[in-house]
């Protein structure tokens, strides 16, 4: 996990987001999104307070809101769902700009369209501010299963070797005058994908073996963990999913 390799969604600033210790961020953000899922979708008011939130985060970070905007864009394909509702739900149907749509749908979409959008928002103000790194440093700190984290340390470690190893295969393919793109010609891409398995694999082994030689136990090191959050910084990263929880009882008691 040198520093050597960074992630396209990380935003190096200074700020006092970034500023606080992963497994702080890690939480509040999970806290946050529980509670955005535990609103009822009718408590439209609520999903406005949690935007505010965001916003209000992003500024902290100086994490541009266009930034945010664009990024947000990979849920694009489950927002095409949402608008598909209104129009194959059933119950009892309303008229919207002369167009008979279901209500039930209508509510179904927009459950959909705001508690995903403030999740893809969370989520990529917690990647903006951490590291990879340090995200996986914040699992670890949080007990999370030694599985888990290793697996995620190789696939963020290696998955930028194993794409740079596709393209050199693609490219190593047009030179030769092969360039496969229709059904009849998949056997030269399943043939790639399986030399990239078998090339990914070896790799694997020997690097695998290589930290086992070097004393590697399947944790991070005490000495890169370090000693984790104080109770000041867990109090000021509690703030977010405090207010989170504050909107999300008022919209349950109404």
């Amino acid at each position: 996990m040198g520093a050597g390799h960074s992630h396209a969604l990380f935003v190096r600033r200074h700020s006092p987001v970034h500023d606080l210790p992963p497994e702080v961020k890690i939480a509040a953000s999970v806290l946050f999104t529980v509670a955005v899922v535990a609103t009822p979708r009718e408590a439209i008011w609520a999903f406005g307070a949690y935007l505010l939130v965001i916003v209000a985060v992003a500024l902290v970070a100086r994490i541009s809101l266009g930034w945010l905007a664009l990024r947000s864009l990979i849920e694009l394909p489950f927002i095409l769902l949402a608008f598909a509702l209104p129009f194959l739900g059933t119950g009892e149907k309303v008229s919207v700009l002369g167009l008979s749509l279901s209500e039930d749908g209508l509510y179904g979409a927009w459950n959909i369209l705001a508690k995903g959008t403030l999740g893809v928002f969370s989520s990529l103000l917690l990647a903006a501010t951490t590291s990879p790194r340090d995200l996986l440093l914040g699992l670890d700190r949080l007990r999370c299963p030694q599985l888990v984290t290793q697996i995620a340390t190789f696939m963020l470690r290696y998955l930028d070797v194993l794409a740079e190893e596709a393209r050199r295969m693609r490219v190593a393919q047009r030179s030769r005058g092969y360039d496969p793109r229709f059904l009849w010609q998949i056997k030269g891409f399943a043939t790639g994908i399986g030399a990239l398995f078998l090339r990914a694999f070896e790799r694997g082994e020997r690097v695998y073996l290589a930290m086992v030689s070097r004393g590697y136990e399947g944790r991070i090191p005490l000495a890169i963990a370090g000693t984790g959050a104080t109770a000041g910084q867990w109090a000021a990263a509690a703030g977010v999913p405090l207010v989170a929880a504050a909107i999300a009882t008022v919209a349950l008691l109404r």
